[in-house]
């Protein structure tokens, strides 16, 4: 029971600390828009593949590894192994940061100007490279505190770090604009340069202060080699294969834009709609996502616990439960912004097309929500190169759509090669998952339900929405009472379907399931 406490009080921790730090990314988002503009946006994301690219090398593997062996080591009592992981791992870091930001340093000229294809990004990639650094440090103190069972403190710095950029990053743009885009583009990087001195510092200074002398910490600690060992047998395969995947993610951003204007538009257009999507649409659909990466941070270290004590029962539960979790929260959010989120995107961004390709958006946002909670999963249990590699198949898949497609069907090809290759992946990982650890879904109450209820009140908002609509009723009031009725529709659904059920349960889904399934027999 204390377990079960323990994840669901974690995950709602993590999540109100994820909707609180998204809202304030969300406002930033829409005054940036209106700051600089959909082109200058496009360009900033045109840099941000670089960052992932250098970010899968330096930190992601080292990230899970950490995560989920200093939860091994927590759940054993022995701290001291714990901390002598994360040292490693800042060490590995910083050894794999600086030929990373001496290439960049040296090529910037050629990577802004042929491989992003736009020698304006160039200023922006350059003060990426001390972000990147401060990045990891910040993301490896987190993943060690959150492997270890500490949660409030990585909560409160992500809040106060959300809210230092926002300031920082518009006051910045207030104070300089107006200035080429280049430059905008520049100022936006180091906003969060400043957000990432406060957020690493703070972690490193609470860590020393909470940690003490190594002598006086819990257990028996490691040998260097042992924790080399243990940290980089995950680390390299899942940096590898994050890498891998994320040239591809990269490839496919990179030239979005240039197989638009292939198409046909000009290159500002290329770039706005670009940006639209990408800086304005997506954005407003991510917005649920604070749970499905609160839940993820939640659930990795309690999954790795359970297999490191040998109770496969428990992880089980925990893994439908968390799926079911996903369903129940994630899709009527996501079915309510579909016919709402352009009017309220247009509003916000002052910007029509936002409310464009909402629908084929939305589902490959869902299937990403299943897609994350399964990888977390199959890193739980040990298997990160078989969820890695499936990353990458389905990266590819999507790129084919762009390569192929774009150029002679325009932005549409795209959204396929996204919506297909995010239900390749949750269905190849659930059969690894099936096979690996027997992972047996309830149907009715993972899926079926919950689908079939956020459908039905997406459609009904729809048609309520329309009919208000043309009745000129005041914007507002027609978009709260459209909300309301679609929360109602889908909860009375749900019931009429006996599927309403706590979305936190994690540690019951195997009773409810044998429950249910009496129940319909």
């Amino acid at each position: 029971m204390e377990e079960k406490q323990s994840l669901a009080q974690a995950t709602a921790l993590l999540t109100a600390v994820g909707f609180l730090s998204q809202g304030m990314s969300f406002f930033y988002r829409v005054a940036l828009s209106r700051l600089v503009g959909a082109e200058t946006l496009g360009l900033y994301h045109l840099i941000m593949p670089v960052y992932a690219i250098i970010q899968s090398v330096i930190m992601s593997g080292l990230a899970v590894a950490l995560s989920s062996q200093s939860a091994g080591y927590a759940s054993t009592g022995n701290q001291k192994a714990a901390s002598q992981l994360l040292e490693t791992a800042l060490h590995g870091l910083i050894l794999l940061w600086l030929p990373a930001a001496v290439t960049v340093c040296l090529f910037s000229k050629f990577l802004s100007a042929q491989v992003l294809g736009d020698i304006r990004t160039r200023p922006g990639l350059v003060l990426l490279l001390p972000v990147l650094l401060l990045t990891g440090v910040e993301n490896l103190h987190k993943h060690h505190f959150y492997g270890i069972g500490e949660t409030r403190l990585p909560a409160r710095v992500e809040l106060a770090e959300q809210f230092i950029r926002t300031a920082a990053i518009l006051g910045l743009l207030f104070l300089f604009l107006p200035m080429p885009q280049s430059w905008a583009v520049a100022m936006i990087v180091l906003g969060m340069l400043v957000s990432e001195v406060f957020s690493s510092l703070t972690l490193v200074l609470f860590r020393r202060k909470r940690e003490g002398s190594r002598t006086a910490q819990p257990g028996t600690g490691e040998s260097p080699s042992v924790i080399r060992n243990k940290l980089f047998s995950v680390a390299i395969p899942v940096s590898g294969a994050a890498l891998l995947n994320n040239l591809i993610v990269s490839a496919n951003s990179i030239l979005i834009p240039q197989k638009l204007v292939r198409f046909g538009l000009s290159e500002t257009e290329a770039m706005e709609q670009f940006g639209v999507v990408f800086g304005m649409t997506l954005p407003l659909l991510m917005l649920p996502f604070a749970f499905v990466s609160a839940l993820c941070l939640a659930l990795l270290p309690r999954l790795t616990s359970c297999c490191a004590l040998g109770q496969s029962t428990k992880r089980n539960a925990q893994a439908e439960g968390s799926i079911r979790a996903i369903s129940l929260l994630l899709l009527p959010m996501l079915a309510l912004l579909v016919p709402l989120g352009g009017d309220v995107g247009a509003f916000i961004f002052r910007d029509a097309r936002v409310g464009r390709y909402l629908l084929p958006l939305a589902v490959s946002v869902a299937c990403s929500a299943y897609e994350s909670v399964l990888s977390t999963i199959l890193n739980g249990i040990g298997k990160q190169s078989a969820s890695a590699a499936v990353n990458v198949f389905c990266g590819g898949i999507q790129l084919l759509f762009t390569c192929f497609g774009v150029e002679r069907w325009g932005f549409p090809a795209c959204l396929v090669g996204m919506v297909l290759s995010s239900f390749l992946g949750v269905a190849l990982r659930l059969l690894i998952a099936w096979k690996v650890i027997a992972l047996r879904l309830n149907g009715f109450s993972c899926f079926f339900a919950p689908s079939l209820s956020a459908v039905l009140a997406g459609v009904w908002v729809n048609l309520v929405y329309q009919v208000m609509e043309r009745q000129a009723l005041p914007h507002l009031l027609t978009l709260g009472a459209c909300g309301g009725l679609g929360v109602l529709l889908y909860l009375a659904a749900l019931f009429a379907q006996s599927a309403l059920i706590h979305p936190l349960s994690f540690c019951s889904s195997s009773s409810h399931s044998s429950t249910h399934r009496k129940r319909m027999t």
